[in-house]
């Protein structure tokens, strides 16, 4: 529907631009904007899946367990298949940018699809790790990671509020789908 929305000049692409004018002149910290945004530049956010991949991966090797490469796989592929879905759709919904933007193709923001795959798939590798507390904490740290990605990228003028919710949905998606793979192969098979 927000593609269709964005595509098709809709009544929820105006409230967007509207709504993405009045937050890029607020009086939100252009500076603490900025960095959020910064955070989900591939540069910082792929080598903290990286680094996700490569602790969980070599601690499932070493205590044996069963298919013990299926999640760093699973959390890579997920973040491949990032630039895969979001180009063709750039492309094809071709939306220009916020005033003072270059250009077409904002639509739906490569940065905020990054941060949310790579961080959520990084968390999605350590929870089984954690204690439950320590499992809240972090899924609440990457919300509030990821919201402060999408906030600073409108803020900073780089997206519309759309570009970053059509992100959050695609990587929610992909996310989900690591999910289900795991829960539905990652599991040793049953005794008996």
């Amino acid at each position: 529907m927000l593609t269709w929305q964005v595509a098709a000049d809709g009544p929820l692409r105006r409230l967007d631009e509207r709504g993405g004018r009045a937050l890029a002149d607020s009086v939100l910290p252009g500076a603490a904007a900025e960095l959020f945004a910064d955070l989900g530049n591939m540069p910082v956010a792929v080598p903290v899946l990286a680094a996700a991949v490569a602790f969980t991966a070599l601690r499932a090797y070493r205590a044996g367990a069963f298919r013990w490469w299926l999640a760093p796989l699973a959390a890579l592929a997920a973040m491949v298949a990032v630039p895969l879905l979001v180009v063709p759709l750039k492309l094809a919904v071709d939306r220009a940018g916020p005033p003072g933007a270059d250009g077409s193709g904002y639509y739906p923001s490569g940065h905020t699809a990054t941060a949310t795959v790579a961080y959520g798939a990084a968390v999605l590798l350590l929870l089984p790790l954690l204690s439950a507390a320590a499992r809240r904490a972090l899924v609440v740290c990457c919300v509030l990671v990821n919201a402060g990605v999408g906030v600073g990228l409108v803020r900073s003028g780089y997206h519309w509020p759309l570009d970053v919710a059509a992100s959050w949905c695609l990587g929610g998606i992909l996310l989900w789908a690591v999910r289900v793979l795991l829960a539905r192969y990652g599991r040793g098979p049953d005794p008996g």
